[in-house]
């Protein structure tokens, strides 16, 4: 039971007392659904992957994103995390290739560049037009944001270095809206 519990303290966001009811749930669970659970693991480990071009989660090398011939590999996007991508697909206005670093900088984290993946992002600078960096607005995200520029312009000064725009979301209430929220509302405004 401890070494089930100390593995899964090891999942991002759960503490010692959630894996304790995790574990728990698992030992009066069937034994047939435990089999079901660690077999969804073993599956999962086996079967998806990193893209070895853009780092998505694939279950074929290069992703469907990277192969695709209709995508622009002249534009760059670069996300926090695989998830980010469905988020911006959504929009249908998006029609370039991406790039994820799986995390943010976060010295306090011990998150730093080794950790992140962007390595294989330099090497695909010489093919491309414009990066657009669309890390969450948070102090991390911004900083990585801001590394970033810093990396691209040094190694490749020619390329158009954009950020996604932030401001007040859709739907809500600009009262509501804090200080930083609306000041780059306002700084990212355009003309209609």
């Amino acid at each position: 039971m401890t070494r089930l519990i100390d593995e899964l303290r090891k999942l991002p966001g759960i503490g010692t007392k959630s894996a304790q009811r995790l574990a728990f749930h698992v030992l009066r669970s069937s034994p047939e659904d435990a089999e079901k659970l660690a077999g969804a693991i073993r599956e999962l480990k086996a079967s998806l992957y990193l893209c070895s071009i853009c780092n998505n989660i694939t279950d074929v090398d290069p992703c469907s994103y990277c192969t695709n011939s209709v995508r622009d590999r002249q534009t760059i996007c670069v996300v926090e995390e695989p998830t980010n991508i469905a988020t911006i697909e959504k929009t249908r206005s998006y029609t370039g290739v991406y790039h994820v670093l799986h995390g943010t900088l976060s010295p306090i984290g011990g998150v730093g560049p080794e950790q992140l993946r962007i390595a294989n992002l330099m090497t695909r600078l010489a093919d491309a037009d414009e990066v657009i960096l669309a890390t969450s607005p948070t102090t991390e995200g911004e900083a990585t944001a801001r590394y970033l520029v810093d990396e691209i312009h040094r190694a490749e000064p020619r390329i158009r270095v954009t950020r996604i725009a932030t401001g007040v979301p859709a739907g809500s209430d600009i009262e509501y809206a804090d200080e930083v929220t609306m000041s780059r509302a306002m700084e990212g405004r355009r003309e209609i």
